[in-house]
């Protein structure tokens, strides 16, 4: 593994441990020759996914924007980072697991948004508003009575 900030090819690993979740493993790492530490994660890919947008552009997916915009949609609640990488996990699992290598954007979509409802209601609003593309208050409040 290359050092990030001096990019000696020749690191070294002094602590692999799995994550909570058993997904992957995480290395922190050492570079003897700038003496730098960093941290990697190990995960199994099953297959390059293709997420298929709205207007028929194809995208190879990317897992650091499903944890950004779940980030996003946390924001300022109690949820941990922890908790954010679980169900990035399980959805990546999950779209994995469809044995389809090209997944519709609304599939994902869905899989956040199911996830979102069961881990906090207000994450699950906030993605829904950008998701389902809230233009008024009135968005909101239809939105929420269906929450009952």
């Amino acid at each position: 593994m290359r050092c990030p900030f001096c990019a000696n090819e020749d690191t070294q690993v002094k602590d692999s441990r799995p994550t909570e979740d058993g997904s992957s493993i995480r290395r922190r790492r050492f570079c003897p020759k700038c003496d730098s530490r960093f941290t990697t994660f190990e995960r199994v890919h099953l297959r390059e996914l293709v997420v298929i947008k709205k207007d028929g552009e194809r995208k190879p997916f990317d897992r650091d924007k499903l944890t950004r915009s779940i980030g996003l949609a946390v924001r300022k609640r109690n949820v941990t980072s922890e908790q954010v990488d679980i169900v990035v996990n399980n959805i990546v699992k999950e779209l994995e697991g469809l044995g389809e290598t090209e997944i519709p954007s609304g599939v994902v979509g869905e899989k956040v948004m199911g996830a979102l409802r069961k881990l906090d209601p207000v994450a699950y609003v906030r993605f829904a508003s950008v998701y389902k593309d809230f233009r008024e208050a009135k968005d909101f409040e239809e939105f929420v009575e269906t929450l009952g």
